[in-house]
């Protein structure tokens, strides 16, 4: 690494092992084919992650060790870079061919609308990569500290500023994507020719947007309509809210600053809402973006890595000085003020819906976006029966739920059918918190999982939605999202009810936030054990159900009543 100034703070093992790293070679090719060893350097650890995988342990398996610490199960997750969330037919395909053949037979829909296998080992890490790629579907990049997978909304409804959303993601997603990094990526997955990143190399040419040591962590950007925010915008780094006039897309709003990891114990860490810096044209969505983009790389924190999110740069600044450095060091385009365009709603897709010239989709419910077979519900076998017969395109949403796209009005009775043979479920049978809920992965697989999360919220869900059902509030829209610790990778603290692992079977509750995504909840309490949560969201629901006012949600009656009120209700302790 270079030198650094005395005063200077000192820069986290992570920035050395990108500088040292060869523009994220590294020893990869080296580590990964040699079989004596099962889990990787370090360094190696660090480096794999922008190539889309993490290594992780199978949790479940340190029951059965003869001794503790001794013979770790290890174990690598893959993640598809999918901006948009599109595939087609014959990609889905061959993703649910790789997940039986390599990982643990099932695919994980993610809150990024991709996909991650998950139970990879290390001597399939190299055959599965290059299964991937075989598709025409990358990792690069789905991990790791750049941009990671641009969302938009997926839906391909007969609109004209979807459809440019769709096209604006894809080209922000090629834009901002590693250019040595891709280099690597080819010698050391795909038998590329090896590339020679000695000390010499100018960083400034053969990776103009990162230079040698990338970002300080990672960066996340997403595409919405203000009445439509499926893909939480204000979770973001890097929103591009978009603006029509007379149906036609004039542009975005441009948001920034939004994210949602905290760490437990250090109140310096917390989730943060996305701040509007102006409204772009159509022109400037990439410059846009490049210039977001470096300002992180250049102003970010490298010192602390869980300060190191452009979040904190925009909460550390101000809203103004970052309009400001912005403007004037890092976009050329004029400074206009963001246009009155507020968020109205959020759209889960589901169901049948057109797409116009006489064809359809079909949004389906994917609980925790786990497609598995188990039991009588055989979701991974029904839609690939589906897409096979049909060869429909597949979307992922923001939302951990899949579209499939493309039937003919004649297909539809067939696909319904096909839903009834394999114990799929149609959205319309589920209760709404079901279709409203979300869960990160957590134990076995997450490394920073301190509790469960996905393996537990079908019953905490199924509990609420007899309470709510008990109640009369069965129809009401409530989100509810559970993290198995307090990184956020489903979006905890922005949902109506949010379940954040604390440790052991003991989770910190947060209440109040919007089911559209326009408002951050609050804790109500700390070290719940997971028996006790919907109790205590029992007596908040019929509080809400007596003292809400005509078409009240109930994040908006928890927001009104405020945090003194909630936790007298839940009968927090001090």
């Amino acid at each position: 690494m270079s030198e650094q100034n005395a005063n200077e703070p000192k820069l986290s093992p992570v920035e050395g092992h990108k500088s040292e790293g060869r523009f994220l070679r590294g020893t990869l090719p080296e580590e990964i084919a040699d079989p004596a060893v099962e889990h990787l350097s370090d360094a190696n650890k660090s480096l794999i992650k922008f190539h889309g995988s993490y290594q992780q342990e199978d949790r479940d398996a340190r029951k059965t060790r003869a001794k503790p610490g001794v013979g770790k199960a290890y174990m690598f997750m893959i993640r598809l870079k999918l901006p948009g969330g599109k595939l087609t037919a014959d990609q889905y395909l061959a993703m649910d061919d790789i997940c039986g053949e390599f990982a643990n037979g099932t695919l994980r829909l993610t809150t990024r609308q991709s996909i991650q296998f998950h139970g990879v080992l290390k001597g399939n890490l190299k055959a599965t990569m290059a299964a991937i790629n075989a598709s025409l579907v990358t990792t690069l990049g789905a991990c790791g500290d750049v941009n990671r997978n641009v969302l938009s909304c997926p839906a391909p409804l007969p609109d004209a500023t979807r459809a440019q959303m769709m096209a604006d993601c894809a080209a922000v997603a090629e834009r901002l994507a590693p250019k040595a990094g891709k280099q690597s990526y080819h010698e050391v997955w795909l038998n590329g020719t090896p590339m020679n990143f000695g000390d010499a190399t100018d960083a400034a040419t053969v990776e103009p947007l990162y230079g040698k040591t990338y970002l300080p962590r990672k960066f996340k950007a997403a595409f919405a309509l203000p009445h439509d925010n499926c893909t939480d915008i204000l979770a973001q780094c890097l929103g591009y809210l978009a603006i029509t006039e007379g149906g036609k897309p004039v542009g975005y709003n441009l948001f920034a600053g939004g994210g949602q990891g905290q760490t437990n114990s250090q109140p310096d860490t917390y989730p943060l809402m996305a701040q509007p810096v102006g409204f772009i044209e159509l022109g400037e969505v990439l410059p846009a973006a490049e210039g977001i983009l470096k300002l992180f790389r250049d102003h970010g924190n490298r010192a602390d890595r869980k300060r190191a999110r452009l979040k904190y740069v925009m909460k550390d600044w101000g809203v103004e000085k970052f309009r400001d450095v912005f403007y004037r060091d890092y976009f050329a385009g004029p400074r206009r003020d963001p246009r009155e365009a507020p968020i109205t709603g959020l759209d889960l897709h589901h169901g049948w819906q057109s797409m116009g010239a006489g064809k359809f989709f079909l949004g389906l419910s994917v609980e925790n976006g786990r497609i598995k077979d188990e039991g009588t519900l055989r979701m991974r076998s029904g839609l690939r029966a589906i897409v096979a017969k049909y060869k429909c395109e597949a979307r992922i949403t923001a939302q951990q739920d899949i579209m499939l796209c493309g039937f003919s009005m004649a297909d539809r009775a067939g696909v319904d059918s096909m839903l009834n043979e394999y114990g799929i479920p149609r959205p319309e049978t589920l209760s709404q918190v079901q279709r409203w809920s979300m869960a990160c992965p957590a134990v076995p697989t997450c490394p920073l999982a301190l509790t469960e999360s996905e393996r537990v919220l079908p019953d905490v869900v199924k509990q609420l939605g007899s309470v709510l059902t008990d109640l009369g509030l069965s129809d009401e829209l409530v989100s509810v999202r559970m993290t198995g610790c307090p990184n956020g990778c489903a979006r905890p603290y922005q949902s109506e009810v949010g379940i954040v692992g604390r440790g052991g079977t003991n989770y910190t509750l947060y209440i109040g936030g919007d089911t559209y995504g326009r408002r951050l909840n609050a804790e109500v309490e700390d070290r719940v054990p997971i028996g006790q949560i919907v109790p205590k969201l029992a007596k908040v629901f019929t509080a809400y159900k007596a003292e809400r006012t005509t078409g009240e949600a109930f994040g908006d009656y928890c927001d009104r009543v405020g945090l003194a009120k909630l936790k007298e209700l839940v009968g927090a302790t001090a």
